[in-house]
């Protein structure tokens, strides 16, 4: 046997004893924060971390269940739950199937203590386990520094007073790097990488995570309503943010809502929505009872001052998370079916398979095509096309559509080529599918698009019914439906306009009723 090896082995031996002996020799309250970060808050700043702040004590539960792989789903859950270790522990030994979430967002106003949560989080989660690599973007590279610096600092803070407790009397076996604590990037002891902040679009190459944050990427109302800075913003989280996380990561999104299409609206309604848990709160819960979130951080008094200083738009984003556009959205709320209408043997009750569409007016529009089954005076959706594709495209897009749907009435609008459009539609259905099935009528639609989008909306949101699944189906005809302004300007009008024309071609138009 080496000499060098045993020497090694007492060496280490004697470590772990020194170790245990200390950790054994520390207060209750020390083991409690180890396993509980709420816990680890209050000691570690018990001034700010309060009981009587029960809305601090949710989201550190929270972040704490995630990263334990406590928020869960099981077969045919439709809601997230959160369980107890004990429980999780039982269900790891059973046989059981589940679901964990590792998608978290936080909505939640502005100086009620989320981002600071979120860095206290960071530094527990450290202490729990040396190996996690965290990636943590905030809106600029000024921010994400003192974000790092919060992170870092409550890891390297040197205990001055007995009265005071740190992160190493909690985890003393934790340390930063020695040479390696730069500013937005540093290791812990024993480590390659353990942090990396940087400012939203910037450069992340050449490192994974285990933990993704990011934190507050929009920075007032002016970007919030700013479809290029959105996009720009969602394109660099989908190519370059998201290629950063390794496999079962954890994606924390800690935001004010502002708009239905910035990052956490985006997220939403994609097709992995449903992955995402969460956590919203409001500034104030109930204006009748005047009862705040924490009135210690914003009082009633102070609601009331800034909702009338403010832009009550601005005010409602910020302080009771309802995006701006949202809050002034002209469409509330819409139907969806589970199944179409059937009677008792299984066969379709469907009086007519028919469709509506509105060609690109400008280089910039969007086409808009839908396909509606008619039952009972109700529109039930099947297919919808909105795209901003070059009509060569389309034209055999709606074709195959109307094919497919066995659609047997076509209305297209003939403005602004619609009418060599719906030529090119009808020679496809003959040339490429063999099929005269379906009667297409053109026409000239000249009525106030604006006004007829306004006066129809109440029958739009009544009558006309959409599959269950239609945010993950047609996203972008989704989020144009969700975010059209009653007031103000809106950048496409398309699908408003042609979900319109299916209330207008089915007789229901408010004109109808005008005397």
């Amino acid at each position: 046997m080496c000499i060098l090896q045993g020497t090694d082995w007492m060496g280490s031996l004697a470590s772990e004893y020194k170790a245990k002996v200390n950790k054994e020799g520390r207060p209750a309250e020390y083991k409690e924060a180890e396993n509980s970060l709420w816990s680890y808050n209050k000691l570690i700043n018990p001034k700010f971390f309060k009981e009587s702040r029960p809305h601090l004590k949710v989201i550190a539960t929270v972040l704490q269940a995630i990263f334990e792989h406590r928020i869960i789903k099981f077969p045919g859950d439709n809601e997230w739950r959160i369980i107890a270790a004990e429980t999780k522990d039982g269900l790891d030994r059973s046989e059981t199937e589940y679901t964990a979430c590792r998608c978290l967002a936080i909505d939640i106003p502005p100086r009620h203590g989320k981002s600071y949560n979120l860095s206290q989080f960071c530094d527990w989660v450290y202490g729990k386990d040396q190996n996690q690599r965290i990636i943590a973007v905030t809106y600029n590279e000024i921010l994400a520094g003192r974000f790092s610096v919060n992170v870092r600092d409550g890891i390297e803070a040197t205990k001055a007073d007995k009265s005071f407790t740190v992160f190493n009397d909690i985890f003393p076996d934790v340390h930063i790097k020695y040479g390696d604590s730069a500013k937005q990037m540093w290791s812990l002891e024993g480590q390659f990488f353990n942090y990396l902040g940087t400012g939203f679009g910037g450069t992340i190459t050449g490192v994974g995570c285990s933990i993704g944050i990011i934190d507050d990427p929009v920075k007032n109302h002016i970007e919030a309503f700013n479809d290029d800075f959105l996009d720009a913003q969602y394109q660099w989280y989908t190519d370059t943010f998201l290629s950063r996380l390794e496999e079962d990561a954890i994606q924390i999104i800690n935001m004010t809502r502002w708009n239905s299409r910035d990052l956490v609206g985006r997220v939403l309604s994609d097709e992995d929505g449903g992955d995402w848990y969460v956590l919203k709160m409001k500034a104030c819960i109930d204006e009748q009872t005047k009862e705040m979130l924490c009135p210690e951080l914003f009082s009633w008094n102070s609601y009331i001052k800034k909702k009338v200083k403010m832009s009550l738009a601005i005010f409602m984003a910020n302080y009771q998370q309802d995006p701006v556009d949202l809050v002034n959205a002209l469409y509330k709320d819409f139907k969806e079916y589970d199944s179409l209408p059937m009677d008792g043997e299984g066969n379709l009750l469907l009086e007519a398979v028919k469709s509506y569409c509105d060609t690109a007016d400008t280089g910039s529009d969007f086409l808009c095509h839908i396909v509606y089954g008619v039952y009972n005076m109700e529109a039930y959706v099947l297919d919808i096309i909105y795209t901003d594709e070059d009509m060569s495209v389309t034209e055999h897009k709606v074709a195959a559509s109307l094919y497919h749907n066995r659609v047997s009435w076509a209305d297209i609008e003939s403005n602004n080529g619609g009418l060599g459009f719906a030529r090119a539609v009808a020679r496809i259905l003959m040339e490429e599918f063999g099929s005269n099935f379906t009667h297409i009528e053109t026409f000239f639609q000249s009525a106030n698009k604006e006004a007829r989008i306004k006066s129809n909306a109440t029958w739009v949101q009544e009558h006309i019914y959409y599959p269950r699944n239609w945010k993950n189906r047609w996203n972008d005809y989704y989020m144009a439906m969700k975010s059209y302004q009653a007031k103000g300007n809106n950048k496409h009008d398309d699908a408003p306009d042609c979900t319109t024309g299916i209330c207008e071609k089915m007789g229901q138009s408010a004109d109808d009723w005008l005397y």
